[in-house]
This record gives structure tokens, C-alpha cells and sequence, in this order.
């Protein structure tokens, strides 16, 4: 069988992307699969990597510019080239593709739309779940549904903004208590977000998100610690132990994420057996809120009075060596190496389960 690594992509995420296929592709059972990966530039153009027998020999050789034959290169300072494919090449018999793309056209529901049109198992959510889950807004509004508690916020859009910036102002204002927090409504990894503690912060705030998305939300800032959980299934839904994140940071930001390493992943969390089972609890029901399958990470804050509150999921989180999602899984017995067949396992579930109706 072949599993075709997809990462790269049009997106600020781009070069998480390639962290994570890095980490990934190391742990893949090379013993019963072809690698094949295909990388998205910046610009949108997929190129077909050398099929791998075993993993690269660093991560940035996944870096691949376009050429007539394709090499990953083998020490630092030699170029990686591939070979330029349109994206339905990628289809054909025994192939599971396992999507690590984060960010607008990968986490998104696109990309998941074309290999539901190819036919092909691919990891991860499908597309309703993606295109939920990427949106802020849009998993808020089913949260409230499901009943799970969220900070109160403010939505709007880049049109309402330029005609009448005071008005959103207003309702920001009139709503939320400062500090604030301004994201952009479909972007991940932190990018594009800032904190706002007056008029002056927040006027740049909302311009800096922009740059992202013309839907942006404004979140009530709280006192809070943040805690997260990984969630493995399909329809039997898996939910790990509760991490918390440390931070050293005034928030945890897309550089102590994955440029710094600053934080601390506490797991488990230190809080009781009752608020666990409660921020797990509903961590699955925002799971099956949005119609996940395959992998999310919910991500929640705890007061000190042990209120929680739901922040986002993620469909695709972080995979590299410093992620909260597979450290999650490793505390609760189950390898790197073991969650990535999980996943290439659960795709194929999916897959056959839809086609035995």
C-alpha cells in the first residue's frame, strides 16, 4: 500500500507543514508501506518528491524545488527537487493519503473536498468537520449549540469594518471587557492573532488579523490556564488525558509553539478526577459537534474557580517533537509511531465503511 504524504501548501502555515510531514514520515511502518511525498509551494504548484523506502535526511530536505527528476537532498546546502504533477495524480489503487497541511486550503474542508472527488481514504476529518473546525466562528455557534460554555465574543467581517469601524468598535466595547483577544476566523498555529488591552491596541490588532482572513472574532480575555485534549475515532470516539500548557509567553504564540520551545507541556494537568472528566467529556461532545473523524485536539481554559470553557479544536494539530497532541497519546500508553498507523488505520475505516452501503 502507499501512503501519499501531502504538506507544503498556499497558507502562513506552510512551514509548520514541513516540521510536521518531517516528524510524521519518520514514524511511518516503512516496512509495509510506500512513502510518497508531495509537496505544495507556497504558490500553489505540487510537486512529486522521490518515493521514500525510508525517511529523509532532514527535515528541510522536504523543501523541494521544482526540477526533471526528483531527489531529496542528503546534507544541508544541496537543493531537494520534484517533479511538477497536476494534484489528481495522485489518485490510483491501494493509497491512502495522509493530508499534513494546516491553515486555509488544507484544514480547511478543500483539500478534502478533491479526494472525496478522487475517491481516495485520506486521514483526518472529513470535509464538513474541517471547514467547521477551521472556522471560529462557525464552531462557536455550533459549541452554543451543543452546550458546551465558551467566553462571550464578537464576529464580524472586513466589510462591516471599513464602513463603519466605530460601530464595531461599539460592539466590541459594549460587549467584552479589555483585555481582548482578536483572531482571524479561519487561520491556526496562533498566526495572526493578538492581544488587545485598549482602543489603540485593538485598531491594530483587527488590521493584523485582517491580513488573514476577512472574518475576524474578538474574544473576552480571561484569567486562565489552558488545557488540552487529544481525541482519536471515528463514530467510537478516544479521548486522552488532559495537558496543560505552561507558558513563559503572554499567550502562547505561533514562536513558542515551534521556534522557541519555551513552554512546558504538563501531562496530565494538575487539576482534579471531576474537572478531567468534565473538559473530556466535552471535548468529545465538540468532537461529535462537528462530525470529526480520525484526530482533533480540543483546547479549553480553567479558571481558578475550575470553570471551563471551549477555545477551538483542531483537525489537524501540531505534529513535531515538541506538539501537545502525540504526548497526549504517548501518557496514555500509545507510541508516535503507533498513533500514525492509528490514523492511517482510521482512514481506511472510514473509507470502507462509506462504501459498504
Amino acid at each position: 500500500m502507499k501512503i501519499v504524504v501531502i504538506y507544503g501548501g498556499k497558507s502562513a502555515e506552510h512551514d509548520i507543514s514541513i516540521l510536521t510531514a518531517g516528524s510524521i514520515i519518520k514514524e511511518i511502518y516503512f516496512e509495509y508501506y510506500d512513502v510518497q511525498p508531495v509537496y505544495i509551494t507556497k504558490e500553489g504548484t505540487w510537486l512529486k518528491g522521490e518515493a521514500l523506502k525510508a525517511p529523509v535526511a532532514f527535515d528541510q530536505a522536504l523543501r523541494l524545488t521544482e526540477g526533471s527528476v526528483a531527489h531529496f537532498a542528503t546534507t544541508e546546502g544541496e537543493t531537494s527537487t520534484g517533479v511538477r504533477i497536476q494534484p489528481c495524480d495522485i489518485a490510483g489503487p491501494d493509497t491512502v493519503v495522509f493530508p499534513i497541511l494546516h491553515g486555509p486550503n488544507g484544514e480547511d474542508g478543500t483539500i478534502q473536498g478533491l479526494f472525496e472527488i478522487l475517491d481516495l481514504p485520506y486521514v483526518g476529518c472529513g470535509v464538513l468537520a474541517s471547514a467547521n473546525g477551521m472556522d471560529k466562528i462557525a464552531s462557536k455557534h455550533l459549541f452554543q449549540q451543543a452546550g458546551i460554555p465558551q467566553v462571550p465574543f464578537v464576529p464580524f467581517v472586513k466589510a462591516d469594518f471599513e464602513k463603519s469601524p466605530e460601530a464595531i468598535f461599539t460592539r466590541i466595547e459594549g460587549t467584552l471587557r479589555y483585555p481582548v483577544f482578536v483572531k482571524p476566523a479561519n487561520m491556526g498555529s496562533s498566526v495572526g492573532i493578538s492581544k488587545a488591552t485598549n482602543r489603540e491596541e485593538l485598531t491594530a490588532a483587527i488590521e493584523e488579523a485582517l491580513k488573514y482572513d476577512r472574518r475576524i472574532v474578538v474574544e473576552q480575555g480571561i484569567d486562565a490556564r489552558e488545557v488540552e485534549v487529544a481525541v482519536l475515532g471515528n463514530d467510537e470516539v478516544n479521548t486522552s488525558v488532559v495537558g496543560e500548557v505552561v507558558k513563559q509567553a503572554g499567550f502562547y504564540d505561533y514562536n513558542e509553539k515551534y521556534i522557541n520551545n519555551t513552554t512546558t507541556l504538563q501531562i496530565p494537568a494538575a487539576i482534579s478526577e471531576e474537572v478531567s472528566a468534565k473538559i473530556r467529556e466535552y471535548a468529545e461532545t465538540a468532537f461529535r459537534a462537528i462530525d470529526g473523524s480520525g484526530l482533533t485536539r480540543c483546547d479549553f481554559f480553567l479558571t481558578e474557580a475550575n470553570e471551563v470553557f471551549i477555545n477551538e479544536v483542531n483537525t489537524m494539530p501540531g505534529f513535531t517533537q515538541f506538539s501537545m497532541y502525540p504526548k497526549l497519546w504517548e501518557a496514555m500508553g500509545i507510541s508516535y509511531k503507533d498513533l500514525v498507523e492509528e490514523l492511517i488505520q482510521l482512514a481506511l475505516k472510514r473509507y470502507n465503511d462509506r462504501h459498504a452501503r
